[in-house]
């Protein structure tokens, strides 16, 4: 059996505290991460303990966990292959975009060493998943953009960098108002008293909470 297909678990750890790390720039502690893997806090607990046996991740101040350059290693490997299978999936079968986390995850353990150049050259090597997100190894290694439509002021236009793409129900709200990573929008309206943002893309209005705001991470122009 290949290696990736027995250590489902701990390689899901390991993407989990990657993306809410690098690519979302939060504090990753291990209850947040039980949360995102649906998961009880005994299990969480010791699958991160395997994984800081193994030299994978380290617990410090505060029990932030954070991943070891062994881990981002093996974070990195397995992320490139989810996000090689989104765009297999998206740019190649048409699947739809909304689906398309979901069923990468299904097929990123059955990616090997042998079939990833062959996925990687029918593709074209791209440096970007679906949902905006880099490819560790295709894109160039730079902090990702922090800021996101729920930090921008009313009137102000940018660039949406990337998505949240671990929600079908969120994805599906976003491709009906057109909410995709490299489209220019302006923000109409932000009021916290109400908890909405109103945005305008292609001549259309979409109003969102400000939980999906804080999941459309977006570039300015001073920042291009």
């Amino acid at each position: 059996m290949p290696q990736q297909m027995t250590r489902v678990a701990t390689d899901d750890a390991l993407t989990t505290i990657y993306r809410m790390g690098h690519d979302e720039g939060e504090d990753v502690i291990a209850v947040r991460v039980a949360e995102r893997l649906g998961v009880t806090n005994p299990t969480i607990s010791s699958t991160l303990g395997r994984l800081v046996r193994d030299g994978l991740i380290v617990v410090g101040a505060g029990k932030r966990i954070s991943l070891t350059p062994t881990g981002t290693t093996r974070a990195e490997s397995m992320i490139r292959r989810h996000r090689l299978a989104e765009c297999l999936l998206v740019n190649a079968l048409g699947l739809e975009w909304w689906r398309a986390y979901e069923e990468a995850h299904l097929l990123e353990h059955a990616i090997s060493a042998v079939t990833e150049p062959l996925i990687q050259s029918f593709l074209g090597r791209p440096t970007h998943s679906p949902f905006g997100y880099p490819i560790p190894g295709n894109a160039p290694c730079e902090p990702l953009p922090a800021e996101t439509l729920m930090d921008v002021t009313a009137g102000t236009t940018v660039t949406l960098d990337r998505v949240f793409e671990e929600s079908q129900d969120l994805l599906q709200f976003f491709q009906e108002a057109g909410i995709r990573a490299g489209v220019s929008c302006t923000v109409v309206e932000h009021a916290p008293a109400r908890g909405t943002v109103t945005v305008s893309i292609g001549g259309r209005e979409a109003v969102m909470g400000l939980q999906p705001a804080s999941r459309v991470w977006i570039t300015r122009a001073t920042d291009c």
